[in-house]
């Protein structure tokens, strides 16, 4: 298991995005978090097989139907804290 921490930035709070990354994370069977941020971005803490978080930055590049996404900043590392599921922070 690996970890994947990224920034995203663009039109991606109030356009159900962390929803949007929610689904995306479970059907993947991935753990962690995401959480707007207060300048606008949205930041995303994500955990499982290498492969599936992969595909997991394929839907963070998309975004939900009204997101547009302008970038993602991605970090790879080790799994410091291990999740039990995939939350949405407020």
């Amino acid at each position: 298991m690996v970890e994947l921490r990224a920034v995203i930035h663009g039109r991606v709070q109030g356009v159900s995005f962390r929803a949007y990354i929610q689904d995306a994370a479970t059907e993947l069977g991935l753990v962690g978090i995401v959480q707007n941020k207060t300048d606008g971005t949205v930041r995303v803490v994500a955990q499982g097989m290498p492969e599936d978080l992969k595909t997991f930055v394929e839907y963070l590049h998309e975004g939900s139907l009204l997101a547009v996404v302008e970038g993602v900043a991605v970090e790879w590392g080790n799994v410091n804290k291990t999740f039990t599921d995939f939350s949405v922070l407020h």
